[in-house]
């Protein structure tokens, strides 16, 4: 959910009195030392009692943008230890090597000892560490000394940036709940931004002044806009299952650069553009539209792949794979080639900006309709589409358009079939990027279900065991998923071995699983199993739970409310049937019950069925999420359809001697 707020930061604003404070380091009250839990949320482990935060651009030898923050956390148990103590600040760099950087990092302890005595621990310089995550992301790291429950820790830093281009966002939400979140931005004249607040809740506070030739730099002098915004009784944000990136949901302020005035001759130099500018931006890029055009690399690689195929898709195929075997993905995203897509093909190695644009200049080296398609990872967050933001894309895709007919293509996955997306890309839309036409928006959806299909059958034997079969159709994404799984094993033989030794009560006698490696096929699983269902020691009783690989034992939805949608990324459908023969010393003492439920607004359904006669039982269930994003008012339903489905698949058959 978003509310814009778009301010002009060049208009002139009221001025107010100065409000906007940093509070004492160090102090407490007996209130907060004695606090045993908050009472707008008593499940909180700990709670942010205040927290400031000040972003300045200063003028010394170099522009920097200098950011403060200060806060003070209550911990009310151990529980909040490493989430609240571990403290972990992001620094980012880039290729030129230009970096962030901190200082000024001072942290303290207030607790109680054993004797009642109030103590401070303060934390030492030589704690502090810093270490280099990736080639764009340094972290620096402390932990809070002598962490007891009910101890209070505080503490502040300041890190400076020579990225001016994003103001530096401020989060009122986190995962603990605040009583007061307050941050300043002090912004020049000579750059303008534009401000959004996002997120579900609203501003307590919120005041703009007018601070007097505040800047200056290179002979330009101007005033600065003083803004301050504040949040209190913030409560805590809560992640759960199905759901993308959480910057798309948490309360946030966001500053994007739109326009500065250049030092040097005084002009307006414009940072949001148009898509047209992106466009050409883009298609003349040395490490995104020249890499694309790559024909003549290409031509040659693929001559043998395409040799004598005549069907454009069959053509497309073969350079998919070719291309998806040929190349592994470095676990770097992005949306460039990093150094030019003829290295990664020599190394056969690269991020997914080398795979996919080198799939992409394959496919039209070819002579098949192919664009480019910009989106950004579910974990990244959704895409800005009121103006261009180039940053908002992380990731690029393949568009083939064969006939009336287009597929989706990424081939940094050795396990998706052709025309299939790992979940990560489907998030919302993606911009499409042709050579031939204006750029566009599309929907990016996975073409195919989860889907799977299993029945067992079994055959009471005289000694009281079960024996049958049982076998697991994994269509579509399903399928997808279950090579994943198998595949993490060196052999099948392996996978089989775990299987067996995850379920105890299952004994596997004989095995085979079908279509592995055939992505675009369904994989078929095939065992011969053996089923302990004495309920006593007279053997007079046996029970059976329908679902012996494993069922739904958890419900994903826990909260009172979800303020953002539930996203499974596609819809899903699974059926499932066992049936026993008995003896006819056998009879059944009682069942399952029938079930037949609905999600509104055609949402899903779940239906289970029970029937038996003189010599054998049947119990088959079919359970299917029909759409891949319900909304927030939908979330009371999908939460009660799980707790159906877990009573569903824990019932037990029991059947006994005559």
């Amino acid at each position: 959910m978003k509310r814009p707020l778009f301010l002009s930061l060049l208009l002139l604003f009221t001025c107010y009195q100065s409000f906007a404070q940093d509070f004492e380091f160090g102090k407490f009250t007996d209130q907060e030392i004695q606090m045993k839990k908050y009472d707008k949320d008593t499940s909180a482990h700990a709670l942010v009692l205040n927290e400031f935060g000040k972003a300045y651009i200063n003028t010394n030898d170099n522009l920097r943008l200098v950011f403060e923050h200060h806060v003070k956390v209550k911990i009310f148990d151990s529980q909040a230890f490493k989430s609240e103590g571990d403290v972990v600040i992001t620094l980012h760099r880039d290729d030129s090597n230009t970096y962030e950087t901190i200082r000024d990092v001072e942290a303290v302890t207030t607790y109680t000892d054993e004797n009642g005595i109030l103590r401070q621990s303060q934390l030492e310089q030589s704690k502090i560490f810093k270490t280099n995550e990736n080639k764009y992301t340094d972290l620096a790291k402390f932990s809070m000394p002598n962490l007891r429950p009910g101890c209070i820790i505080e503490y502040r830093y300041t890190t400076e940036s020579p990225f001016l281009f994003n103001f530096h966002t401020w989060e009122f939400q986190s995962d603990i709940p605040k009583i007061h979140s307050e941050y300043r931005a002090d912004i020049p004249a000579v750059f303008q931004y534009n401000v959004s607040l996002r997120g579900a809740l609203k501003l307590t506070n919120s005041h703009s002044e007018l601070d007097r030739e505040c800047f200056s730099y290179a002979g330009t002098r101007c005033d600065c806009s003083r803004l301050t915004y504040i949040m209190d009784n913030v409560p805590a944000f809560v992640e759960e299952e199905y759901m993308t990136a959480a910057k798309n949901f948490i309360s946030a302020m966001y500053f994007e650069l739109s326009e500065y005035i250049n030092f040097n001759n005084g002009t307006k130099v414009k940072v949001t553009k148009e898509w047209h500018d992106v466009d050409q931006s883009l298609k003349s890029n040395e490490y995104f539209g020249s890499q694309i055009k790559r024909s003549g690399l290409m031509k040659d690689r693929i001559k043998d792949v395409i040799a004598g195929k005549t069907d454009e898709l069959a053509k497309a195929q073969a350079i998919y794979e070719f291309i998806q075997k040929t190349m592994k993905w470095n676990q770097f995203y992005g949306k460039y080639s990093d150094d030019g897509i003829r290295k990664a093909l020599d190394q056969h190695t690269g991020s997914i900006g080398d795979i996919n644009l080198a799939l992409i200049a394959a496919l039209k080296a070819a002579d098949l309709n192919t664009e480019a398609v910009l989106l950004s990872t579910r974990e990244h967050g959704s895409v800005n589409r009121l103006f261009p933001v180039e940053s908002d894309f992380n990731y690029v895709i393949a568009k083939v358009n064969i006939g009336d007919k287009s597929y989706l293509l990424d081939a940094s996955d050795q396990l998706l079939a052709f025309g299939m997306l790992p979940l990560r890309c489907i998030n919302d839309q993606g911009r499409v990027l042709s050579f031939e036409k204006e750029s566009y928006w599309m929907d990016i959806v996975e073409p195919q279900k989860e889907s799977k299909i299993a029945s067992l059958n079994l055959i009471l034997q005289p000694d009281g065991k079960l024996k049958g079969t049982f076998k697991q159709f994994s269509a579509g994404y399903a399928g997808y998923l279950k090579r994943k799984e198998i595949k993490k094993f060196n052999s099948i033989d392996e996978y089989v071995e775990n299987l067996d030794e995850k379920f105890p009560k299952i004994k596997i006698l004989k095995s085979e699983i079908q279509n592995v490696d055939s992505l675009n096929s369904t994989i078929l699983e095939s065992y011969e199993v053996e089923i302990d269902a004495y309920k006593n020691l007279d053997h007079a009783k046996l029970t059976l739970n329908p679902f012996v690989f494993g069922h739904t034992n958890e419900n994903p939805f826990k909260l009172m409310d979800r303020s953002y949608p539930i996203d499974m990324g596609m819809p899903s459908i699974s059926r499932f049937t066992v049936t026993v023969h008995m003896p006819g010393n056998f009879i059944v003492e009682s069942g399952t019950k029938d079930l037949a439920i609905a999600l509104p607004n055609k949402g899903g359904s779940l239906m289970t069925e029970f029937a038996n006669d003189t010599e054998s039982f049947t119990f088959s269930e079919a359970l299917q999420f029909a759409k891949p994003v319900y909304s927030v008012a939908e979330y009371p339903y999908l939460k009660e359809f799980y707790n159906k489905i877990i009573q569903a698949e824990s019932s037990e058959i029991l059947f006994t001697k005559k």
